[in-house]
């Protein structure tokens, strides 16, 4: 099967603490999910199927090579935008073994990474422990509000960055728009959720949390500038890589090489992603998922941004 880049069927959902940027004209929106196994493909040969299903039917022609030898006959990745008018709970993520010994066989860890859409003057989210805080202080105060006390408070901008490894506790802010990416997994322990009732499947999972939680400092950000400035991916991890695409003139020549799909993520303005028989313009938003057996395409931004997510 010849395949060419294909949009998938986003999903909305709401949580308490959603804002109104995402879908102004509906309302409330906490998050969009673009890319993740249950997307249903909009268009092309493989339409109608979930993105799940072609990875089981494709394999390496639509994952790539690095992908099959991570996951197997699973789509690695979970992409997202994020709108948070509220803080989102302290929270915590497994390793691959944790999410095994807690969630069953076959479970996978949560690696991910952020990088801010948009952000209001100050907002914050946060990012580890403070320095020097024991394991100990840490188990007494899983659950409570005296974790905010302890936790390191971290300032972000737009264009700034974060990679969130496993075992960090971390929150997003009010005031944040957030693209986010990570393994394919949507295992979160709750910590503390600023005393909100406990429901709505929204309860906390102190024994987990208490496992799983690390002393540390978390990672540090990678401001805007770097960001910009790099010309390689500005977050790389052992599950994925992510960089940002802009140019005012020149078009941006990629290839997937048969190593890995492309996940292309407009964040700002609008450009055309090209290659051999096609040809797509993508909005504010909008993603488009680059087969792995396409090879060489070109990105063409005009100054707009364009983030491409991949597996490393």
């Amino acid at each position: 099967m010849l395949l060419k880049p294909f949009r998938l069927q986003s999903e909305y959902r709401d949580y308490v603490w959603g804002g109104k940027r995402l879908r102004p004209h509906v309302g409330t929106t906490a998050e969009v999910w673009m890319v993740y196994e249950e997307n249903v493909i909009a268009e092309g040969k493989l339409q109608g199927k979930t993105l799940g299903q072609a990875t089981k039917e494709l394999g390496v022609e639509l994952v790539g090579t690095r992908a099959v030898m991570q996951t197997g006959d699973r789509f690695p990745l979970l992409i997202k935008i994020l709108d948070c008018a509220a803080w989102l709970s302290l929270q915590v993520h497994p390793n691959d073994e944790q999410a095994e010994k807690w969630e069953g066989s076959g479970e996978f860890g949560k690696t991910e990474a952020w990088y801010v859409v948009d952000a209001d003057p100050g907002a914050q989210l946060v990012s580890g422990f403070l320095p020097g805080i024991l394991p100990s202080r840490i188990k007494e105060s899983v659950g409570k509000k005296e974790l905010m006390d302890i936790v390191r408070m971290v300032t972000m901008r737009k264009g700034d960055a974060i990679l969130v490894t496993p075992g960090t506790i971390h929150a997003l802010g009010p005031g944040l728009m957030v693209y986010e990416v990570q393994q394919t997994s949507d295992i979160t322990y709750r910590v503390y959720d600023w005393d909100r009732p406990m429901k709505a499947g929204r309860k906390l999972h102190l024994e987990q949390a208490a496992d799983v939680l690390k002393a540390d400092t978390g990672n540090p950000v990678i401001r805007a500038e770097q960001v910009e400035n790099g010309s390689k991916p500005f977050i790389t991890s052992e599950y994925f890589s992510l960089e940002l695409l802009t140019h005012p003139i020149e078009q941006i020549w990629k290839n997937t090489n048969g190593e890995s799909f492309h996940s292309l993520t407009m964040i700002d303005g609008k450009g055309s992603v090209a290659g051999d028989g096609w040809n797509v313009t993508l909005e504010k938003y909008e993603n488009l998922l680059v087969p792995a057996c396409v090879g060489r395409y070109q990105v063409a931004t005009h100054g707009s941004k364009c983030l491409l997510a991949f597996v490393l």
